[in-house]
C-alpha cells in the first residue's frame, strides 16, 4: 500500500527545508486565515515554495475564499487549492487549480456536490475543528462512497496511530500539521517529522 504525505501548516523556509528532507509528497500553507496562527501572507507563502523542492506538491489552504483569493492564489506558484467551509460557485468558477475539498464531520451533507464536479480532484476528511490535531471516529468514512479522486484523512493522526488509521479508512494520503510541529509553537520538529514519515513508509513498504 504506498499512501501519500501531506505535511501542512508550514510558515517558514526552514519547515520547506526540513520536509525537503523525506519523501513527502504535498505540502499545504494557509492562507487568507488570520484565525490561524500558521496563517501566511502570499508573499511569506512564495518564499515558502520557493524553498521546496521540485515535485512536491503545493497547496494553498484557504477557508470559504473568495474568487478575487482564488485569482492571487492562482498566479503564486501552487499546484492545488484546498478549500475548507462553504465556496460559491463564483469561487469555484474562479479557480482554473485542482480542488482538494476539505470536510469535516459537521459538513458531510456537502460532498455530493463536489463528488460531481469535474474541478474537484480529491477530498481531505478532517475533524470538527480542522488545525486542533483531534481525531474523530473514522468509521464515519466508511459510508463514503469512493471515487477517482484523492481521498486524504486528516484530524489528529499522529506517529503512533496513523498506521492503524490507514488500515482502517485505507486512503490514498495522510495529512499532518500539528502532530509534527514543536510543544507550545508552529514550526515544524524535525524528529516528530522523520517519525511520521517513517511510521507511514514502514506500513507501506511492509
Amino acid at each position: 500500500m504506498s499512501v501519500l504525505i501531506k505535511i501542512c501548516g508550514l510558515v517558514s523556509v526552514d519547515d520547506a527545508a526540513l520536509i525537503n528532507q523525506f519523501p513527502v509528497d504535498f505540502a499545504g500553507i494557509v492562507l487568507f486565515y488570520e484565525k490561524s496562527r500558521r496563517n501566511c501572507t502570499i508573499q511569506k507563502a512564495q518564499t515558502i515554495l520557493q524553498a521546496l523542492r521540485p515535485g512536491i506538491k503545493k497547496v494553498a489552504v484557504v477557508v470559504s475564499p473568495t474568487a478575487a483569493q482564488i485569482a492571487a492564489i492562482e498566479s503564486s506558484g501552487f499546484d492545488f487549492i484546498q478549500i475548507h467551509g462553504a465556496v460559491s460557485d463564483e469561487a469555484l468558477r474562479a479557480a482554473d487549480l485542482p480542488i482538494l475539498k476539505a470536510f469535516n464531520v459537521s459538513d458531510l451533507e456537502q460532498y455530493p456536490r463536489f463528488h460531481a464536479d469535474a474541478q474537484t480532484a480529491g477530498y481531505v476528511f478532517d475533524a470538527q475543528e480542522p488545525g486542533s490535531g483531534r481525531a474523530f471516529d473514522h468509521a464515519i468514512l466508511h459510508t463514503i462512497p469512493r471515487d477517482n479522486k484523492l481521498f486524504f484523512l486528516a484530524g489528529g493522526l499522529t506517529a503512533d496511530n496513523v498506521a492503524d488509521a490507514i488500515r482502517s479508512v485505507r486512503p490514498d494520503g495522510v495529512d499532518v500539521s500539528s502532530a509534527v510541529e514543536y510543544d507550545g509553537r508552529i514550526g515544524k520538529d524535525p524528529q516528530r517529522v522523520a517519525d511520521f514519515v517513517r511510521a507511514v513508509r514502514e506500513l507501506s513498504n511492509g
